[in-house]
């Protein structure tokens, strides 16, 4: 159970220990009497004093027990280190109640040693079988840590030092929806009043706020003004929709009596708070309330309280603030069970977070996101790490978008709370790449345009290298189109993925020029013939598409080809060549009234571009591949000279077609 002070614990009357002690020794009955009122500070000194006194043989059983309520204790303030130690020592000395195992399986949990833990939780259903819903989630928790810390999420979490002091923070919570202002609890040496709290030891609690100054930064924080803070202990705050109602949790503590925890409210003017007044949320005076939550629209006031029909522990509750008469309504089984759940906070009319220690954790209280579904359950989600640990988080507050603040007492031995940051940064999902012409040479300026499914629109240019980039979305499908002055428009088709990870997609574009022919390359005839191979389909196609993106474009479609063979030979078989890619072109759709063919033959040698240039170095950019220059080359350089030359290329021939 977490427990730091009377707020965080419901001062103890949310979990009453029977008075087990047989012993008349005062000692052991003032220690007894200061755990039964929650003050389990005070108790574990004196159980502890009673530990250390008792020496004989005959005493070994009371030692047991003396050792189990200490760590009770410990655990109720966070010392899962010391509360360890206790229930194996209350183990050691035989102590009878099986709950020992569960309470040190909790206690391991909490400090991180989870197949210790884990070990713990099995003994205890070896011996209680009937009582396992505890000891199952325990054991849960443990097998599902290896999970949440191998798959992180990507929430960044910082220790909000600005507003931590060497005691404790928590429960912070924002005034209102600009995220400007925080609140929170605080026990720092600066509190009203110099009565130490019997709970933690520290002083009693108090509200404290910090503002933003003009340039956006946090400033230190200072008590909240007006009369808000007394000598009892003040926190944990929820506020109505104008920001003008706090709601709060209140301890009133008298001597020798057990602690009352209420919520009550407190009327802002001024900038002032005015002094708190008990609110009424039930006839029942007997249980605790505490922890509200008021929803966004002011309908409901939520809380936790051990009050009858519930789960067991601490429960979630709501009650209506626009009807009087209203009964709190517990928010079920989805949300409660027989452990705790606690520090409710709304964030709209589906969405809930709180904190637990009965759903399966990382250890101690975790805190988790609960989804209203359409049947009117609720889907509960552990937040992960590194929002969770081992240790006690709870107290969730969200400012603009996925970032807020939580508190933890994680890293801190003597079980004190400190307030965090969280923030989930945007995701990084990019696409970019270079746009070229068809002989590799970049395309300074080409404008690319990409449209997506979900309605964006969004436009860049090339910078003079051919590269650019734009920011996407996760799981949308985009059409892009490239384009430039004298190159034919190019256009993609892809989809982002709908991972939670950074990404970025590279998407290369190939302008063909208006002014040059361009070599359209995968194009494979048979030996000697016209015929086209099967493995030039996707060029083919390709080719087609290019069409379809500029329907106003009419081509010449030429082929080329060696210098092996008689001039007139090679003029036919080029012709026929060309005339075999426009037949496949007008199968695909396309006009044949924009394609004319046209073979040269050998008349026409390729000149080296930079892209064969880069894929053939032993060929320098701009050479001519003219029979005088083949002839002095090596057999094999001669073999790949000649198949340059074998190409089908076109050219544009007018940007016009059908216009009118």
């Amino acid at each position: 159970m977490c427990g730091l002070t009377s707020l965080r614990l419901l001062a103890g009357t949310l979990l009453m220990l029977s008075l087990l002690c047989s012993c008349s020794t005062a000692k052991l009955s003032v220690a007894d009497g200061q755990m039964a009122r929650g003050e389990y500070y005070d108790a574990s000194r004196t159980y502890r004093k009673i530990y250390n006194r008792m020496k004989k043989k005959s005493e070994r059983p009371l030692r047991g027990e003396v050792a189990f309520k200490m760590g009770r204790c410990y655990s109720s303030l966070g010392m899962n280190a010391r509360a360890s130690v206790a229930y194996r020592n209350a183990l050691r000395y035989d102590y009878p109640d099986s709950t020992t195992l569960l309470y040190l399986g909790r206690s391991l949990h909490a400090e991180g040693k989870y197949a210790l833990a884990a070990d713990a939780y099995s003994a205890y259903l070896a011996l209680s079988p009937a009582d396992s819903v505890c000891a199952l989630n325990g054991l849960a928790g443990c097998r599902l840590v290896a999970s949440l810390k191998e798959h992180p999420t990507r929430y960044v979490v910082r220790n909000a030092k600005i507003f931590n002091s060497r005691r404790s923070e928590f429960a912070p919570m924002f005034l209102d929806r600009s995220g400007d202002v925080l609140y929170f609890t605080t026990t720092n040496e600066r509190v009203t009043g110099t009565l130490r709290s019997e709970i933690t030891g520290m002083k009693r609690s108090d509200l404290w706020m910090a503002r933003k100054n003009e340039r956006g930064e946090w400033m230190r924080a200072e008590p909240a003004e007006g009369d808000i803070n007394t000598a009892h202990d003040e926190g944990i705050v929820s506020f109505s929709p104008d920001g003008h109602t706090m709601y709060l949790t209140r301890a009133r503590r008298e001597q020798d009596a057990d602690t009352g925890v209420e919520i009550c409210t407190s009327q802002r003017s001024d900038a002032r708070w005015s002094a708190p007044v008990r609110l009424d949320v039930s006839a029942d005076t007997l249980s605790s309330y505490g922890h509200p939550a008021v929803s966004p629209d002011g309908t409901w006031l939520y809380f936790t309280s051990d009050r009858p029909g519930g789960y067991g522990g601490k429960d979630l509750w709501r009650v209506s603030l626009k009807e009087r008469a209203s009964v709190p309504e517990n928010l079920g089984d989805f949300i409660n069970t027989p452990g705790d759940e606690m520090f409710p906070y709304v964030r709209d009319d589906s969405v809930l977070y709180f904190a637990s220690n009965g759903h399966a954790s990382l250890g101690g209280l975790d805190i988790f996101r609960a989804e209203m579904q359409p049947s009117g359950s609720w889907l509960v989600t552990n937040m992960g790490v590194p929002v969770n640990s081992s240790a006690d988080d709870f107290g969730i507050t969200f400012g603009y978008g996925e970032s807020g603040f939580f508190s933890s007492n994680r890293g801190d031995n003597r079980g004190y709370d400190h307030l965090y940051s969280f923030m989930l940064p945007d995701l990084k999902i990019e696409i970019g790449g270079i746009v070229e012409d068809l002989d590799g040479y970049p395309v300074d300026g080409a404008l690319i345009r990409i449209v997506g499914d979900d309605g964006s629109i969004r436009k860049s240019r090339s910078k003079p290298d051919g590269t650019f980039s734009f920011p996407l979305q996760r799981g949308v499908s985009y059409v892009m189109m490239a384009g430039a002055a004298g190159y034919l428009n190019a256009k993609q088709e892809f989809m982002s993925g709908v991972e939670e990870e950074d990404a970025r997609y590279e998407v290369n574009f190939t302008l063909a020029s208006i002014d040059k022919p361009n070599v359209i390359d995968n194009i494979f005839y048979d030996f000697d013939k016209a015929t086209l191979r099967p493995e030039s389909r996707a060029a083919l196609d390709s080719m087609a598409q290019v069409l379809r993106d500029n329907p106003r474009v009419s081509i010449e479609l030429s082929a080329h080809t060696d210098r092996k063979g008689t001039e007139a030979y090679n003029i036919d078989l080029s012709m026929r060549r060309a005339r075999s890619v426009i037949d496949y072109l007008v199968a695909a759709g396309i006009d044949s009234v924009r394609l004319t063919p046209h073979g040269y033959g050998k008349s026409r040698p390729k000149t080296v571009t930079p892209r064969l240039a880069k894929e053939y170095p032993q060929f320098a950019e701009g050479t001519v591949l003219d029979e005088e220059f083949i002839e002095q080359l090596p057999d094999a350089d001669r073999e790949i000279a000649d198949q340059i030359n074998r190409r089908t290329e076109f050219k544009v021939l007018s940007i016009d077609y059908n216009i009118y």
